[in-house]
């Protein structure tokens, strides 16, 4: 029997970042706080925000924690679906 949290999962999000998160390792963070596998699919990094499209794979506890984390820090987290990486 498979733990509901422990099951493997993925999700698409767009990550906005405010000002004073630019500079931190945000990606790094919640791979090493939450056990997740990021893939970067596309990102615009300025001096005063940024954006960050995200595949994080994880369990579904892993990836919840991952998400709570980013929108207490202050970012906004929205789920995409589709591919991005045509455009």
């Amino acid at each position: 029997m498979t733990d509901e949290g422990s099951t493997a999962s993925s999700v698409r999000l767009h990550l906005s970042f405010p000002e004073e998160l630019v500079d931190r390792p945000l990606v790094y963070e919640i791979v090493k706080g939450f056990d997740v596998v990021p893939n970067i699919r596309r990102a615009d990094v300025e001096a005063d925000s940024a954006w960050v499209i995200l595949e994080l794979a994880g369990s579904r506890d892993q990836l919840a924690g991952a998400i709570r984390y980013l929108e207490d820090l202050g970012c906004v987290v929205n789920t995409m679906e589709g591919d991005v990486v045509e455009g």
